[in-house]
């Protein structure tokens, strides 16, 4: 590879690296290329990037970058998941891969400015989705107003069963 090439690759490296809230550092040896291009679809198909990288041009492009202490000695085989938006999504696309790749796995991760350990992303992948955090939110914000009605509903029944039976029994003078 020319020295040119090289700049190029850690100028884009330095790019995706400022620009991404989320980047996971993968071990990606003795994956087969045609699973490999499967990976890249379910990362794109996640919203985020796949990119196998050099690990010395990782960390040139690394510096000046939230990532920086994340990529400064990598070893092996090394690739970057990326994005700009949520991690969740992405976490688990990688995390199901992994299940059926035992050589594909999770080194380290970077979200929102803050280096994760690998117990950390299995938390993160237990989260649950923005849509069902969303539901359980408005679920329990229309509990109460529920719980209101069913009691206020109550005491109207009530009411109107007292009115009934007072009706039965002749309480009323006519």
């Amino acid at each position: 590879m020319k020295r040119e090439e090289k700049a190029q690759q850690v100028e884009q490296v330095r790019a995706d690296l400022s620009k991404a809230a989320c980047v996971f550092v993968l071990n990606f040896q003795k994956v087969p290329v045609a699973e490999d291009w499967e990976l890249r679809r379910q990362v794109r198909a996640a919203g985020g990037r796949y990119r196998v990288v050099k690990n010395t041009l990782a960390g040139l492009g690394a510096q000046g970058t939230p990532a920086e202490y994340l990529l400064q000695s990598l070893k092996g085989p090394t690739a970057l998941a990326l994005t700009e938006s949520n991690p969740v999504p992405l976490a688990k696309a990688l995390s199901a891969y992994a299940k059926a790749n035992p050589n594909f796995t999770f080194r380290a991760g970077l979200v929102e400015g803050r280096v994760v350990s690998v117990p950390e992303i299995v938390a993160l992948l237990q989260l649950p989705s923005k849509e069902e955090l969303l539901g359980q939110v408005l679920y329990m914000l229309g509990t109460p107003a529920r719980q209101i009605a069913v009691t206020v509903q109550a005491v109207m029944r009530g009411l109107a069963s007292v009115v009934d039976q007072a009706v039965k029994e002749n309480k009323f003078p006519q």
